[in-house]
Formats: C-alpha cells, structure tokens, sequence
C-alpha cells in the first residue's frame, strides 16, 4: 500500500518543485499546499458527476464523452477554484504566480487521481500514468496559469485572457482524452506528439511568464489586489 501511495504521489511532486523553483519570487508554501489540497478535493465531486453522466448513458459518442463529460468538468472547476481562491489574492502578483497556482490545483487533482487508479489497477502503471496523466495535468495548469497570469498583470485584453484560461485547457484535454478513445490499440503512436508539443507550449510560456516583471505596489492598488 505504501508504495503504491509513494508511485502515486511522487509523478506530482517532482513537477510540482520543477515549476516552483523556476519561480524567481517564490510563493508562500501554506498557500501553495492550501491551493494543492483544494485540486485534490476537487476530485470527489467531479468523479460523482462523471460517473452519473456515464451510468446514465446520455451518449456514446466519444467527442462528446472526451469533451463534454471529461475536460468540460474538469477545467471548468480548476478554472472556477482558481478565479475563486486565487485570483484575487495578494499573493498573486506576477505573471508566473498565475502557473505555479494553476499547477498547484492541476496536481492536486491529477495526484488523487493517480492513487485511486493504481489502487485500483496496480502499481504497474505508475510509469506510464506519470508520464502521460500527470504531467498532461501539470502541463494544461501551466497554460491556464499563463492566461490568468497574463490577465492579472496586463489589463488589456483582461476578459479576453480569462475566457482563454479556461479554453485552451479544454481544447487540449477534450483532445488528450479523445485519442484516448479512438485509438486505444495504437494510442502512443498519437500521444507521444500530443505530449511533445504540450511540454514545447508548456516549457514556452514558463519561460515567457518567468521573464515578466511583478506587479508594482500601484499597480496592486489599482487592481484591487
């Protein structure tokens, strides 16, 4: 049990410090641990919604099952707990806060997630779970985060920047999941370029939100922050 608890959280926490230490203001860790364990509530409810939407078998279309009942549940409510326990804090003052945050929530989620699935399925999985599941989740926090961070820190284009915070995570989600479902026999074949080029845009926008200045003290003011 241990060890299967240890595979499931290791993936997390290893690309939790990878994207915290390229923070150069770094965020405060009872903060940063409150907003884990929230993505890691967040689980519950979104599992009882998914598994009434599948018991009832609305549909089996598999474009509407990867986007509709997967990625619109799941980043809906990471993009809503972020706007709601995070946006507004004080402690989200730079560009780059916005992806440590977003990560934050991603892991969270994507760690209880990977411990029921490899109680359930077996520790033989926890390589492959952490290379595609997990760090999938890590790496869609990373562009939400970037949209936020973008919309905190430059008003122009401020809703703009929020409404993309939650579409681009759902386009790329509904499509990780979607290859998953047309091509189960030959899926590495489609997921292994699907994940190249999501750490390429992930890796992209830390280096671009790592490089922007804070928030100035009037400009914290200005916002409300």
């Amino acid at each position: 049990m241990f060890a299967i608890f240890s595979a499931g959280i290791a993936p997390a926490i290893a690309l939790m410090s990878f994207f915290y230490l390229k923070d150069r203001y770094s965020e405060p860790l009872p903060l940063l641990i409150r907003t884990f364990v929230i993505g890691c509530l967040l689980v519950f409810p979104i599992m009882f919604i998914q598994y009434v939407l599948t018991t009832e078998g609305i549909t089996d279309n598999y474009l509407i099952e990867s986007f509709l009942y997967t990625s619109l549940t799941e980043e809906f409510f990471k993009w809503f707990l972020f706007i709601y326990t995070i946006y507004h804090h004080s402690e989200f003052d730079a560009h780059y806060d916005g992806i440590v945050y977003a990560v934050a929530i991603s892991l969270g989620f994507a760690t209880v997630e990977n411990v029921l699935y490899l109680f359930t399925n077996g520790i033989g999985y926890a390589l492959s779970r952490a290379l595609f599941p997990v760090s999938s989740h890590a790496l869609i926090g990373v562009i939400m985060g970037y949209y936020f961070g973008k919309a905190k820190t430059n008003k122009q284009h401020k809703k703009r920047n929020i409404a993309m915070a939650f579409i681009i995570p759902f386009l790329l989600h509904g499509t990780y999941n979607y290859i998953l479902n047309i091509v189960p026999g030959n899926w590495l074949l489609f997921l292994v370029p699907f994940m190249i080029l999501l750490w390429i845009l992930g890796l992209r926008r830390v280096k671009i939100a790592s490089e922007a200045a804070p928030l100035t003290m009037f400009q914290k003011k200005k916002q409300g922050a």
